[in-house]
């Protein structure tokens, strides 16, 4: 197979869809219309804004502005010499890998076809229709989403947020139309790569690894293959000596290397064989996430007619669940990877652009950020787009798990044949796409449509996109991969209980008031999916995404407002209340409203890295009662006031550096008080015993309340001693502890609130490896 690329600078026109009736190619090129250069990969909206017609949409109340759009076509269109190799006669498609959304494709004038689909790629056969050394011209029409929203038809069973009905039945990012983490941007675009694909006679069309089980002394592997070849090669050989048709896999992960040659009788089948002493991928803090470098030949007489090459992790990945959980049933989600329970400790993800063109630049820095915080899984959003290859690339070489929610959420989604077709369809392609993945754990039908059925009385498990169609095409495509129907799924079981607490996964959120509330404390779940806390980005940053008068106040902020996120900005929308929320989970743990921008920082980025450390350490206390938590979120994807742990340009607020403490492999805690005392204890989260010394001391006296030597099992967590502690005390305690030659900390606050800021501070001094910018008086600059 062989690429041309496509890519660059093409041709956008663009005019309000009902001002001209442009059906075709050669109507545009009569209209008088002028264009303007634009980028392929890119959107509409950045080529707007480079051409000096948009402004930032990402400052102050710009994003508003894209609201006048939103009823525009946009055409695409790039002149391009032919390909002799691609018109000898070889099959040539035109390969889209992103297209947002409603498209009609021409080449030369003549239609190809159409799509209507953002999440997947889209093929067009072209063969026989370029000609060396002649110029052609490729154009792409892209119709208002909104317009095309409008004509369908929605029923009854259908829901959506008031804010984003049109996402029903548009297959494109949910968040797109406005949520509570990103400003409202209907998107268009050529988002991914355009390329002209010219495919040999014979060559691999996929290899799917399959692990059947894996051991230290040795693993089965399975490998099924799809072959694109001629028919005459199934003939026997009439060459002397000759071997046929066969296949020849080879793979190598330093000096455990594998070989094997089976004969070929038909264009897709199943290689099976044994590998000793492999190197297993393991997730991050279990092992090292080791991968073979494959290559499989296609041999005919012994002479190589095809070769492909891909990265296998040798694993088995199996999720343990159960219906319902409750006290009388305690109840199971548990992730093991080659036998061995996994304690999940991770986030989730969403898309790290809203322009999603973007999106594939940042993946570096992102998937580093979630390893340097030793996260071990990241729950890709059902709100998002699904990623490409380059990050499951990524997430493979660190050994961190994906859970991927297929791409529907907070609604309830058309029922009617025509639409189950559409996600099948879109299912299919993903899957097939992402199925060869060692990192790829587990696909969930949704983010939080279970929930929507249950809130209106309806039961979700008469959802047929999620009970039926999701799920053949899971067991058809990837069989041997964990399927859950929604995050949080409500089982019949669970349905007939009419109890939240009664789901082994959940997303808790509830009113967000103390962290340490009765609401978090009682929760029952043993995984939870979702569950965040908010924190104030630093000065620096509010300053580029805020006008210069909207810095400050917080207060009956417009701006602040807009991006904390309201994608309407109306009195009666239901995110207005979200800076009043983060205010008051400032007043919650200190007894004050700050009235001043840096203590206000400050105090909100406290509130939300306290709350963060302390529902991971919750699950880590709790082990194996607790399986898992996955908090809201590692970045932002847009400039705002949020969850996020990490804003939009990259700085790190205090949370990150509490989370990076609390999720090392092996951590020494202190959990909350009860019978007069807090007792300490040593996790250890990985597949070999830890032993060390260990000490925790008043931050203010420096008196050493516990010290000694810490010794725990592998994946186990031990009790190391106890100290007194009045709830009426308010005190930080300090933790340090030595592993592996390397010293480590974490510290514990102890008491009830209202906390002082200004004591506060001077314990952020005293708390061992944070950034010196983590105080009043230098926060975020």
């Amino acid at each position: 197979m062989r690429t041309i690329g496509l890519n660059g600078e093409w041709s956008l026109f663009y005019y309000p869809q009902e001002e001209r009736r442009i059906q075709h190619p050669n109507e545009l090129a009569v209209s008088g219309l002028q264009p303007i250069a634009c980028s392929v990969p890119g959107n509409v909206e950045l080529d707007l804004q480079a051409a000096g017609e948009l402004p930032d949409p990402r400052i102050g109340g710009n994003i508003g502005l894209l609201r006048r759009y939103e009823t525009h076509e946009w055409w695409y269109q790039r002149r391009f010499t032919g390909d002799e190799e691609a018109a000898a006669g070889a099959k040539t498609e035109l390969l889209f890998h992103g297209v947002d959304c409603f498209a009609t494709y021409w080449l030369d004038g003549n239609e190809l076809g159409r799509s209507e689909n953002q999440f997947i790629e889209h093929r067009f056969d072209i063969t026989g229709m370029l000609e060396p050394g002649r110029e052609h011209v490729l154009t792409v029409r892209l119709k208002p989403a909104v317009a095309e929203a409008l004509s369908q038809t929605v029923d009854p069973s259908s829901f959506a947020l008031p804010v984003n009905y049109e996402q029903l039945r548009v297959r494109k990012a949910a968040h797109s139309f406005g949520w509570d983490i990103f400003g409202r941007a209907v998107t268009a675009g050529l988002w991914r790569s355009v390329e002209i694909v010219v495919s040999d006679p014979n060559e691999f069309v996929d290899i799917y690894p399959v692990t059947v089980s894996a051991g230290e002394r040795q693993a089965e592997l399975r490998l099924f293959y799809n072959l694109r070849i001629r028919p005459s090669l199934l003939l026997p050989s009439a060459a002397s000596g000759g071997g046929g048709l066969q296949l020849r896999f080879r793979g190598a992960c330093g000096n455990s290397i594998f070989a094997h040659t089976l004969p070929v009788r038909f264009a897709a089948g199943w290689a099976e064989f044994v590998v000793d002493d492999p190197k297993l991928w393991w997730p991050r803090g279990y092992g090292e996430p080791h991968l073979y470098d494959m290559t499989a030949e296609l041999l005919h007489d012994g002479k190589v007619l095809a070769v492909h090459r891909q990265q296998v992790g040798i694993r088995t990945l199996e999720l343990v669940r159960t219906d319902v959980a409750t006290l009388e049933r305690p109840g199971q989600f548990l992730f093991k990877a080659n036998g061995v329970p996994i304690l999940i400790k991770g986030t989730n993800w969403v898309p790290t652009d809203q322009f999603h063109s973007r999106g594939a630049g940042n993946y570096d820095r992102a998937i580093a950020l979630a390893a340097d915080l030793n996260c071990n899984m990241l729950r890709s959003w059902g709100g998002g787009v699904y990623e490409d290859h380059a990050f499951f690339d990524l997430c493979d070489r660190e050994g961190i798990l994906v859970w991927q929610d297929f791409a529907m959420a907070c609604a309830m989604y058309p029922q009617d044949q025509e639409f189950q077709d559409t996600i099948r369809r879109e299912a299919t392609s993903v899957v097939r796409k992402l199925r060869r993945h060692p990192s790829l754990a587990v696909w969930c039908g949704d983010n939080e449509c279970d929930e929507m059925y249950a809130l209106r009385g309806l039961d979700p498990n008469r959802n047929v996109l999620t009970r039926k169609v999701l799920k053949e095409v899971v067991f058809q495509c990837d069989p041997y991969r964990p399927y859950v129907p929604s995050s949080p799924y409500i089982s019949p079981e669970a349905y007939a209980m009419k109890s939240a607490d009664a789901l082994p996964e959940r997303h808790l959120w509830g009113v967000r008031d103390y962290f340490k509330s009765v609401f978090y404390t009682e929760a029952k779940a043993p995984f939870a999916g979702e569950m965040g806390y908010h924190g104030c980005p630093g000065l620096s940053s509010m300053e580029r995404f805020l006008d210069a008068p909207f810095v400050w106040p917080w207060k009956d902020n417009p701006q602040w407002i807009a991006h904390a996120t309201d994608p309407v900005s109306t009195p009666e929308s239901m995110y207005r209340f979200r800076v009043q929320l983060m205010a008051d989970q400032i007043n919650e743990l200190f007894g004050e409203y700050p009235d001043e921008p840096l203590p206000f920082i400050l105090a909100s980025q406290i509130s939300q890295a306290e709350a963060k450390k302390y529902f991971i350490e919750r699950v880590r206390l709790r082990k194996w009662e607790r399986t898992g938590v996955l908090w809201w979120n590692l970045l932002d994807g847009w400039p705002q006031f949020s969850d996020a742990v990490v804003d939009y340009y990259g700085v790190r607020k205090l949370a990150y550096h509490y989370i990076r403490r609390v999720q090392q492999p092996v951590c020494i805690m202190v959990d909350e008080p009860e019978n007069w005392a807090v007792k300490v204890k040593a996790g250890n989260d990985s597949l070999r015993p830890a032993r060390g010394k260990f000490r925790v001391w008043d931050a203010d006296s420096g008196e050493t309340l516990l010290s000694g030597v810490y010794d725990v099992e592998a994946n186990g967590l031990a009790e190391l001693g106890a100290i007194r502690a009045p709830r009426s005390a308010q005190r930080m305690l300090l933790i340090e502890w030595e592993c592996g030659g390397v010293s480590y900390g974490n510290h514990y606050l102890l008491g009830s609130p209202g906390f002082s800021l200004e004591r506060y501070n001077g314990w952020l001094k005293a708390i061992a490896g944070l950034p010196k910018a983590f105080d009043a008086d230098g926060i975020g600059r």
